[in-house]
């Protein structure tokens, strides 16, 4: 048995060094994995007695082999790696952002010649998300210890899609891994642009209501009930809508808990209606009949089918398995039984406009442009090409829609609060002439 000395990291990213005592450099990274420590990939572990080799010394030593394994070392592409690093960081706020730009990170790497380790020592240290630097740090033990990238990805599917996953896989077994990871970037930064489009489009609006909202909740159970003290104290007739208006008032007033458990109850009712298989399939029915709202729906669906099938295919993938791989991307029940048809079609030799068309739930416009591309040979353009034109219309149609909503909600929050106050200031006006 010989004694070792390591460098590791450890599930948080920081450094850890000791001594352990094992039988083989195989059992030390053992023992260290149950322990939660991964070795630095750029440091040898060194037996203290007979090796004659400091921990430093071995470290140097490994990257020396490492360099000549990978062609270029960390250190000789040091000037390159710190250049591409600073014009890449800029940390996004939420995960997805930050695995976009991780990807992007790793992409640039990789393309520089840098060994998939060396990218990932690197990448780590860039890191600002805890749980996510943890899940490259075990990726980076995994694959330094010969398991596939795309294999070690597979332990951590709150962070990697199957999209994710499967797109590595190809490249890898391609030999185009930057390229696929530079049009995995490309791809998750595009859907993170469209997912903030569509919520800050509705942000605003959706403040406004709430404001609203609160305001005419405090008219209610503190203006209003005042006033129709002054109302009791005249004992003449009030108009019906007063008298509604003083009715409501008082009952969210006496019963405001009431209402407000009523209202959690109807959320809490209509959530676990909507992730049954039924209620979920209606639900996402209804979304595509929405006025307005149901054609934007249509229109981010089909966006996201299209440039994720055509991100799918140039990456290698599959075209059965890409099928199976899209559903997941379109969030609409209704959308994603197309697609699970369309892929049975395909197994039976159909084409893939030909079962769209029939669904009526795509624009005869994408089925004809894809028809097109399957012909020509020129899919995945044709692809990328509708994806763009739906971009394009997805950015008109939410100015239209965030400059219709606004008017609409001063509209009626304006009618709301001039109700409120037409029904408080007549009684008043009336009782004022019978005083005259």
């Amino acid at each position: 048995m010989g004694h070792f000395a390591y460098t590791g990291v450890d599930a948080k990213g920081k450094t850890v060094r000791g001594t352990i005592d094992a039988d083989d450099v195989k059992n030390v990274r053992l023992l260290l994995r149950k322990q939660g420590i991964f070795l630095d990939a750029a440091t040898a572990l060194a037996e203290d007695r007979g090796a004659g080799k400091t921990p430093a010394r071995a470290g140097a030593a490994a990257k020396t082999d490492g360099a000549a394994a990978g062609g270029r070392s960390l250190e000789e592409m040091a000037p390159a790696l710190v250049k591409a690093l600073k014009a890449l960081r800029r940390m996004a706020s939420s995960t997805s952002g930050t695995v976009a730009l991780c990807t992007r990170q790793l992409a640039t790497l990789v393309k520089a010649g840098i060994p998939l380790v060396d990218a990932l020592n690197a990448l780590i240290e860039q890191i600002e998300h805890e749980d996510l630097r943890a899940a490259f740090v075990d990726v980076r033990a995994k694959v330094n210890e010969g398991i596939a990238f795309a294999t070690a990805l597979h332990a951590h599917p709150q962070y990697f899609t199957p999209l994710y996953i499967n797109m590595v896989a190809a490249g890898e077994a391609s030999g185009t891994l930057d390229a696929v990871l530079a049009r995995l970037a490309d791809f998750t930064e595009g859907q993170q642009r469209l997912k903030n489009k569509i919520v800050g489009a509705l942000a605003y609006p959706a403040f406004m209501g709430v404001f609203g909202v609160v305001i005419l909740g405090v008219m209610m159970v503190v203006v209003v009930p005042k006033v129709s003290a002054i109302f009791e104290d005249f004992r003449q007739a009030l108009p019906w809508y007063t008298s509604a208006l003083i009715g409501t008032s008082h009952f969210i007033a006496d019963f405001w808990w009431l209402v407000i458990l009523a209202l959690i109850g109807l959320v809490i009712a209509f959530n676990r209606w909507k992730v049954t298989p039924e209620g979920a399939y209606r639900w996402d029915s209804i979304r595509l009949r929405l006025p307005v709202f149901g054609e934007l729906t249509r229109m981010v669906a089909i966006t996201r089918f299209t440039r994720t099938l055509a991100t799918l295919l140039s990456s290698g993938v599959t075209l059965l398995k890409a099928m199976e791989i899209v559903k997941g991307v379109m969030e609409n029940r209704v959308l994603e039984a197309v697609i699970t048809e369309a892929a049975t079609s395909i197994k039976e030799g159909e084409s893939i406009a030909e079962p769209l068309k029939r669904s009526g739930r795509f624009p005869p416009i994408v089925t004809q442009m894809i028809a097109i591309g399957e012909k020509s040979g020129e899919l995945e353009p044709m692809l990328e090409a509708i994806a763009g034109s739906y971009d394009s219309a997805i950015d008109g149609r939410v100015a239209v829609l965030t400059s219709l909503l606004e008017p609409v909600m001063i509209v009626v929050m304006g009618g709301a609060s001039g109700f409120v106050a037409f029904s408080i200031l007549m009684p008043l006006l009336q009782l004022n002439d019978f005083a005259q």
